[in-house]
């Protein structure tokens, strides 16, 4: 079973490197990257999106656009409101999350890692080196996490919850990880898109890979069914 694991992966890795040398010549310079504006109607209603929700851990070759990340990131933690509200609940509104998007196979955006500003709806480049196969090693090789064309990253600075709450504050942390994870589920669903919600990796390697020091919860790949 773990030869099966090791070649998958491979194979996964195969293809892309050669995505991310495709991909060298476009996105930005170094530069923040403002995303495409998001929308907020689509074809598919709520109630057919959740019926339709399941774990995908299967991604074809096809490039995610840079429209379809903008609409996801969106749908995780995009201001809504002049009053700075976001798409997901927060406890006080002390909004905890930091998200991470490592991108191999993005149409626009070059190879590596992008940190989400929710304010300006925009990318601030963080790295520039393929990320997906650290990340799938830190995930206890979960094959899916290295195939995918981008993953979500969801981390938490809970000190921003904890210093209002207490420790109950970690609890509202959780809470909100999970409400965010839905809304990005629902959202690839509309978009045709899939995703699978992964718990199972080890902090610090996640931690050391991204170069990161808030504490990762979730790492949800995206990509095409294959």
């Amino acid at each position: 079973m773990y030869g099966g694991v090791i070649l998958t992966v491979g194979l996964a890795l195969f293809f892309i490197a050669g995505a991310c040398r495709q991909e060298a010549s476009q996105g930005s310079s170094g530069g923040e990257i403002k995303l495409p504006k998001p929308r907020d109607k689509g074809p598919m209603s709520v109630e057919e999106a959740l019926s339709r929700r399941r774990s995908v851990r299967e991604y074809s070759d096809q490039p995610l656009s840079l429209p379809e990340v903008s609409q996801i990131l969106w749908a995780a933690q995009g201001v809504t409101s002049p009053r700075g509200f976001r798409t997901a609940p927060s406890a006080g509104a002390t909004y905890p999350m930091e998200l991470y998007l490592t991108a191999s196979r993005v149409t626009g955006l070059s190879c590596g890692l992008y940190h989400y500003q929710p304010d300006r709806h925009s990318l601030r480049p963080v790295g520039k080196r393929e990320l997906n196969r650290e990340l799938a090693e830190a995930s206890l090789s979960q094959s899916w996490i290295a195939a995918a064309p981008a993953n979500l990253v969801i981390a938490a600075v809970c000190k921003r919850t904890t210093r209002k709450y207490g420790q109950r504050g970690i609890r509202y942390v959780y809470m909100e990880a999970g409400h965010i994870a839905e809304n990005v589920c629902l959202q690839a669903e509309a978009l045709g898109l899939g995703t699978v919600v992964v718990g199972a990796f080890e902090d610090d390697a996640v931690q050391e890979a991204l170069r990161i020091q808030e504490d990762p919860l979730y790492i949800m790949p995206l990509g095409r069914r294959r």
